[in-house]
C-alpha cells in the first residue's frame, strides 16, 4: 500500500450501512479494504481516520465550470467541497462543437454564466470540436491537468446555432441531418450525453420532433439527455411530461436538470411531479434527476426575456432593447403576459436580485433586487432592467427568489435523485450553491434536519451519479475502483457559503483525493492537478444500428 486510511467510517456510495475499516490505496486505486477485526494493512504512509467518514468523491451532475477549470488551477469552489468530477456543457450552451462565428456568439450569450465574453482573454479558445475541448482539459496548465475531473454534454443550443443559426424557425432536413452528425461526433469523441436549455435561445426554437431525432442519436451511443426543460413555472408539469414522452419515444435515458417546481403557482406541487416520474419508471423508463439544496435559482437577467427577443443572437437582442417600441413589447411580455424566458409567469421584480455584472462600473446594482435598484434611481423596475441589460451587454447575473422548501425536500427524497450544484461562479455575489451544495446536503439536510440519512445523502452524491454516467470504476468505495475519495467529519461538515458570504469555503472536509493524490490535505488546497477529462464509456461497446 502507498497510503492506508486507518479506522475510517466507510460510507461506500451504495446507500447501505456504513462500517469501520482500513482502506489501502496503491497506483491511484483502492487496493484493499479491511473491515474492523480483519488483519491490518501495511503501508508506507498512514493517515489516522478516527472520527472521519470516507466516501467516494462527490460528482456534481450540473456544473458551469466550463472555463473556470481552465482559468483557475486551484478551483477551490469545488475541490474544497469534495467534488472530484463535474459534468459540464449544461443547459444547451457551451463552447463545443463550434465554428468561429458560433463561438463568438456563444461566448457573448453565456458570459454571465462563465465569463469568457468578448474581450476576455483569460482563456485561449484553441479548440472547436468536443474532442479538442476534452483534450484541452487534459492539457490544462502546462500539461499538468486540471483541479478536478470533468465530463461533458453536447450542448443542443450550440449545435443548433452551428447548424441552423439563431433564427426562430424549424430546421430544414439538411440542417437536422447536420445536427445529428454533430451530436454523434461529440459522443464519439467522448461526450456522455446531450443537454438542452429550452428557455434559452437558440435551443428553445427546437420542436419536439427535432429533439426526439437528436435523442435517438444519443440513445444509440448509450448516453443520456439532460434538459433544462421549457418551464419551471406556469407550465412546469406539462414541460416535464414533454421530456418524459419524447425520450421514451426516442428510447433515450433522461436526466432532468435542476428538477424542481418554482414560483407561486407550484407551491407544494412536487408530489405531482414525483407521481409522474414514478409512473414512467414503473413503465420501464430510464429517468434520473438532479437538484441543489436551496430555494432560490440563478441565471442571467437576459434569460428572462421572451424567446422572440433572442432571435438572431446577442447583438440582435441589444438592438431590440435599444428600440423604444420593441422594448415596450418586451416589457409587456415580462410584466403582463409572462414571457417564456420567465417560465410563463409575470416577473416580480422584488424577487430578482442582481448578483453580478461584467462591467465593474455597474457594481452598485449588485446585492439589490431590481425593484430596490430602481427605487434608488427613481425609475421603474423595467427601466432599470433595460438600462442594465444594455450597459452590461446581457452579462448580468441574477438570483431568483422563487422556490419552495417543501418542493426542495420532496424532490431530494426521491430514489432517482442525485446532487447537482448548478454553480455559477461569476459575479460579485454569486449563489452560495457554487461553493456549498455538497456539504449543505451532508450537514443541513442529513445531520440537522434528517431529511436524508448520511448513507442516503452520500449515495445521491456519488454512486447514483456514477451509475447515470456509466462509469465502471468510480462512485463507490470498492476494491479496484479509482481512489477519488473524500474524508469528512459527519459531526461538523457544513457549508460555509451563505447568501451574504457566498464564497466562504466549507468546514469539516479535511481531505480530498483524486487518483490517490491529495488535492486537499488538512483542509488546505494542495498544488496537485489530478483532474482529467472523463470520456464516455462505450456502451455496450459500440453504437447500436
Amino acid at each position: 500500500m502507498e497510503l492506508v486510511l486507518c479506522g475510517v467510517r466507510v460510507v461506500d456510495g451504495t446507500g447501505g450501512p456504513s462500517y469501520r475499516a482500513d482502506v489501502g490505496l496503491a497506483g491511484g486505486r483502492i487496493a484493499a479494504i479491511r473491515r474492523a477485526g480483519e488483519r491490518s494493512l501495511a503501508g508506507g504512509t498512514t493517515l489516522d481516520g478516527d472520527g472521519l467518514a470516507l466516501s467516494p468523491g462527490f460528482i456534481d451532475m450540473h456544473a458551469h465550470s466550463d472555463l473556470a477549470l481552465l482559468r483557475d488551477p486551484a478551483h477551490e469552489a469545488k475541490a474544497a467541497q469534495g467534488v472530484t468530477l463535474e459534468v459540464l456543457g449544461q443547459d444547451g450552451l457551451s463552447y463545443a462543437p463550434v465554428d468561429d462565428a458560433t463561438l463568438d456568439r456563444v461566448r457573448g450569450a453565456v458570459a454571465g454564466w462563465n465569463g469568457g465574453g468578448p474581450g476576455d482573454d483569460s482563456v485561449d479558445f484553441d479548440w472547436r470540436t468536443v474532442g479538442e475541448y476534452l483534450d484541452r482539459l487534459d492539457r490544462g496548465f502546462g500539461g499538468r491537468g486540471i483541479a478536478v475531473n470533468a465530463a461533458y454534454l453536447v450542448p443542443q443550443g450550440t449545435v443548433r446555432a452551428h447548424a441552423v443559426g439563431w433564427e426562430d424557425r424549424p430546421a430544414s432536413a439538411a440542417e437536422l441531418d447536420r445536427m445529428r452528425r454533430l451530436v454523434a461526433e461529440g459522443l464519439e469523441q467522448g461526450a456522455v450525453g446531450l443537454s438542452s436549455g429550452l428557455t434559452y435561445t437558440p435551443g428553445m426554437y427546437a420542436d419536439d420532433a427535432e429533439l426526439t431525432e437528436l435523442c435517438r442519436v444519443v440513445a444509440r451511443y448509450g448516453g443520456y439527455y439532460c434538459p433544462h426543460h421549457r418551464s419551471y413555472g406556469a407550465g412546469a408539469l406539462r414541460a416535464y411530461e414533454e421530456m418524459v414522452a419524447l425520450t421514451r419515444a426516442a428510447g433515450c435515458a433522461l436526466h432532468l436538470a435542476h428538477a424542481t417546481l418554482n414560483f407561486g403557482v407550484n407551491r407544494g406541487r412536487a408530489p405531482e411531479l414525483l407521481a409522474l416520474l414514478d409512473e414512467a419508471l414503473a413503465a420501464g423508463a430510464d429517468i434520473t434527476l438532479d437538484s441543489y439544496p436551496y430555494t432560490p435559482g440563478c441565471t442571467t437577467l437576459a434569460a428572462l426575456l421572451p424567446g422572440w427577443a433572442g432571435a438572431g443572437g446577442p447583438d440582435a437582442v441589444l438592438a431590440r432593447l435599444r428600440d423604444g417600441a420593441t422594448a415596450e413589447r418586451v416589457r409587456v411580455a415580462l410584466e403582463e403576459t409572462g414571457s417564456d424566458g420567465c417560465h410563463g409567469v409575470p416577473v416580480e421584480w422584488d424577487t430578482i436580485e442582481i448578483s453580478g455584472v461584467t462591467d465593474p462600473a455597474l457594481g452598485s446594482h449588485v446585492g439589490r433586487t431590481v425593484r430596490e435598484s430602481a427605487a434608488a434611481r427613481g425609475e421603474s423596475p423595467w427601466t432599470t432592467a433595460r438600462r442594465l441589460l444594455i450597459a452590461d451587454r446581457l452579462g448580468t447575473t441574477i438570483l431568483q427568489h422563487v422556490g419552495h422548501e417543501e418542493n426542495v425536500r420532496a424532490v431530494m427524497r426521491h430514489p432517482a435523485h442525485t446532487g447537482g450544484s448548478d454553480g455559477i461562479l461569476q459575479g460579485a455575489k454569486p449563489h452560495p450553491r457554487a461553493h456549498g451544495t455538497f456539504p449543505h446536503y451532508l450537514g443541513r439536510y442529513a445531520r440537522e434536519l434528517g431529511v436524508l440519512t448520511l448513507e442516503g445523502a452520500v449515495a445521491r452524491l456519488t454512486g447514483r451519479p456514477a451509475a447515470r454516467l456509466r462509469l465502471p470504476d468510480r462512485g463507490l468505495v470498492r476494491e479496484g475502483y479509482r481512489a477519488d475519495l473524500v474524508l469528512f467529519d459527519p459531526e461538523t461538515v457544513a457549508a460555509g457559503a451563505t447568501f451574504a458570504a457566498p464564497r466562504t469555503l466549507p468546514v469539516g472536509i479535511p481531505h480530498v483525493l483524486i487518483d490517490g493524490r491529495f488535492v486537499v490535505r488538512d483542509g488546505r488546497r494542495t498544488d496537485v492537478l489530478a483532474g482529467r477529462a472523463v470520456r464516455r464509456t462505450p456502451w455496450p461497446g459500440r453504437p447500436r444500428p
